[in-house]
Formats: structure tokens, sequence, C-alpha cells
């Protein structure tokens, strides 16, 4: 593509010998007499650097400066004058003049700054592409499902996108927590700042606090140099912190803090320091009982739970399944270089009938190893993995009362009971895995009892 160089200049002899200059580099070159007639000239033609004279009939070049940049921001301009003098100089810099140089004395210089110039234009280019590539991958719109529950959380959110309120996400693992993060970021205020995640189930207590608060030169052993944390990268935009219900209880404190005062203190540090940032929580966990249990704390939690956005599973959406898989299809189709595959009726009712304890995640990879495995031009149920393949439909018979069965049936009831449903707690509070949880409850026929 061709880059296009606007000059304006009332000397016309002048503006006639740059624009031969600047043609033979094999640029198109278009020219004004005047700032108005400039102007005119950047409303029509998409141009990517000016040459601009400081003194013109109708106006300042040093002023106009601020006119254009706020209109084209990623367009450069270098200011010529006649007369160089300081005071100019600097305020063309401070209003975003690329550069300032004197006519005829700089004359060899303007073909290297115009190459400069565009190198800062392509960037900014390319940069702004990918702001909205990004802003289109996380936007509501792109948020797959047509279920009522699917629909009324994308409401939610958006709802409080708008507004800095701390956000709450929650729901089981695997539920596109950080997607919601993302979409509420993009479309709030604070877009084009940073967002910044941060998992807190990742890292120890110490590298956790070193991440998120920063440290300062020899704070502990290995700290070679000042670290800005996650807090500090977060200035201006949104901090999403993954897994919160991990944070360890003294980091809890901290971190109330810097969400009351906008203040915290690095790592090994005495300063304090501010930063303005929006929290988006997420969490696996029920903070309620959590608090109540002294896990986690009930004045960080409350603090949290200001607008708390609750996620569902995907066996809460099932009539998503199927609008979700041939996404997925047509995605891994394309990206393992196959025509896309056609869906039989058999793949997708046991996909229906699972109860995909990893949700969409666990979706999405299955779909990605089923594409892998397809031999034909349809994906049917025999590249499913073996236990979906040979799922058994909810035990009904009756058991003895004094089965050890019975007995777990029960036990696993109870344990539901107390968590109200919460089928991560109770996994945990039975000690074992939240899959072999799904699996017991298949097994006992408990998933659509009264609990």
């Amino acid at each position: 593509m061709t880059h296009k160089i606007l000059i304006i200049d009332d000397e016309e002899k002048l503006r006639s010998l740059l624009a031969r200059i600047i043609k033979s580099e094999g640029f198109e070159v278009f020219e004004a007499k005047d700032l108005k007639s400039g102007f005119k000239k950047l409303e029509q033609t998409e141009i990517d650097v000016i040459l601009c004279d400081v003194k013109l009939p109708d106006g300042n070049g040093v002023d106009f400066l601020q006119n254009i940049k706020a209109n084209f921001p990623l367009l450069e301009v270098i200011l010529l004058t006649a007369f160089g003098n300081i005071p100019d100089g600097v305020q063309a810099m401070k209003n975003g003049a690329f550069d300032y140089i004197v006519k005829g004395d700089d004359n060899d210089k303007i073909i290297p700054l115009l190459y400069k110039a565009l190198e800062k234009v392509e960037l900014q280019k390319k940069v702004e592409q990918l702001e909205k590539r990004i802003a289109s991958k996380y936007s509501f719109e792109t948020i797959i499902g047509k279920s009522k529950g699917i629909e009324q959380v994308i409401d939610l959110a958006q709802k409080v996108a708008k507004t800095d309120s701390t956000v709450l996400l929650t729901g089981e693992t695997g539920t596109g927590k950080e997607v919601f993060a993302q979409a509420i970021h993009e479309n709030s205020n604070r877009v084009g700042k940073s967002f910044v995640a941060l998992n807190c189930s990742t890292f120890s207590k110490e590298i956790l606090e070193s991440e998120l608060f920063g440290h300062k030169q020899g704070a502990f052993t290995g700290a070679l140099k000042d670290k800005k944390g996650f807090i500090e990268e977060a200035n201006g935009g949104t901090l999403f912190l993954d897994e919160i219900g991990e944070m360890p209880i003294d980091l809890q404190a901290k971190l109330l803090r810097v969400l009351e005062t906008s203040e915290y203190i690095p790592v090994g540090d005495t300063t304090p320091k501010k930063s303005n940032f929006r929290l988006i929580a997420a969490t696996n966990r029920d903070l309620k009982t959590e608090s109540d249990e002294h896990r986690f704390r009930s004045d960080l939690y409350f603090r949290l739970n200001i607008f708390e956005i609750k996620l569902p599973s995907l066996r809460e959406r099932i009539k998503d399944i199927g609008v979700l898989t041939h996404y997925f299809v047509k995605q891994f189709s394309e990206k393992t270089n196959k025509k896309t595959l056609h869906i039989a009726d058999d793949f997708l009712q046991k996909l229906e009938n699972y109860s995909w304890p990893g949700n969409i995640r666990e979706l999405k990879n299955i779909i990605e190893r089923s594409v892998i495995l397809s031999n034909g031009d349809t994906l049917t149920s025999d590249v499913l993995p073996y236990e979906m393949q040979h799922q058994t439909e909810k035990s009904t018979k009756s058991m003895s009362a004094f089965s050890m069965q019975s007995v777990e049936k029960l036990h696993i009831q109870k344990v539901l009971n107390y968590t109200k449903g919460n089928k991560a707690e109770t996994a945990r509070l039975l000690e074992i895995g939240i899959a072999t949880l799904y699996r017991k409850l298949e097994e006992y026929g408990i998933e659509n009892s009264k609990i």
C-alpha cells in the first residue's frame, strides 16, 4: 500500500519542491495552501503523515496540531518553520508533533523523518487492529448460547459493565468466568486500558504476594531488582483475580486494604503507592460458607459481593450444547485442515446426556479430540471417550437399607443438603474429586432428586 503524505504550506514553490522530492521516494503526495483546505483533504483521504508550515494565512500550525490529533489520532505531523524558536518547538511537541524542523537548515532531515514517522503510524495502526480483535473476541456478542440462563447472565454483565463496581463471578470450573471478565472490561469505561489476570491458586503465598503487590530489590532471596505487581500494572484498568477463594487469609487482609484505600505497599518497601483499578474476582467456591467457617475473611467477602454473577453450568444449559458443539467442530475442523464435519444424532445425544463436570472447557477438549480421531466426514459417537459412549441410565433399582451403596447414597444426600446443593463444596467435604461426585450422583439417581 502506498503511503499518503499531505504538505500544507502557503509558499507554492517550496511546496512543489517538497512534493517532487517526496514523490521520488514512491509516496503519494497531496498539497494544500492553508489549514482550511488541508483539513478538507484529511476528511476526504486517509493521510499517514502531514508536513505542515507553522505560519499560515488562516492560522498557526502549532495550534492546528491539537485539532488534527483530536480528529485523527493515528496521524503524525512534522512541523516546518522558517524561523525556529524554542518556545514554539516545546509547545509543538507538547501538542503531539512528531518533530519540529527549520526550513532550509534541516531539509536533509525530511525524508529520514518521514520514514520514522511512517514506522510509528504503522505500529499504531497494528496496535489499534489488535485492540479491535481483542475487543471483538471478548464482546458479549461472541458468547455462545441462547438458553434462558446464559441470556440472563449476559444481561446482568452488560448492565454492570458500564459501572466501576466490583464484580464477583461464581460458578463451577470451566463455565467461562475469564471470558465474562474480559467482556465486562471491554464493554466498560476502562476499555483500552490494561486487563491484568492473576490466578490465585497457581502460586505459593510468598510468590502470590510478590506478584500481586510487587517487591523492592533485596526484599527476599532472588529479588535482584524492583518488580511491579499486578495491582500497579492494572492502574487505570481492570484486575481480574481468578480463584480468589484460594488466596491465603493474611493476603486477603492486604487486598481488603487496597480495595478500601486504593493504597498498597510493595514487599520490602515502606512507602505506600496508589492504584486506581476495577476488581473482578472469580471463584468456584461458596465464599459465604467459606466465610461462615472462617476460611475466608467475611469483611472481604462482603466487599467483593457488591455484584455477584453466577454462571450456569453446562448441565443447566442443555439447549446450548448443540450450538457450542457446532461452533467447536467448525473451529477445530479449520485448525486441523479438515472440511467441516457433520454431526451425527447419536454423537450429539451422548453429549446432551453427559453430566459435564468440566463444563464448557471439557466440551471443547472432547470436540477437539473427536475431530482429530474422526476418519470420515461425520462425527459419530464411536470417537467419544469410553465413559461417554457407555453411559448408563441413572440407577432406579431399590437398595437394601444395610448395603454400602445405600449408606453412601444417604451420606452424599446429607452433604448436598448441608451445602445447599453446591457440588464443588460437596466434593471437597467428601474428599473426592468433582468428577467422582458426578459419577456417584449419576449412579444413585441423585441428580434430579430434591436435595
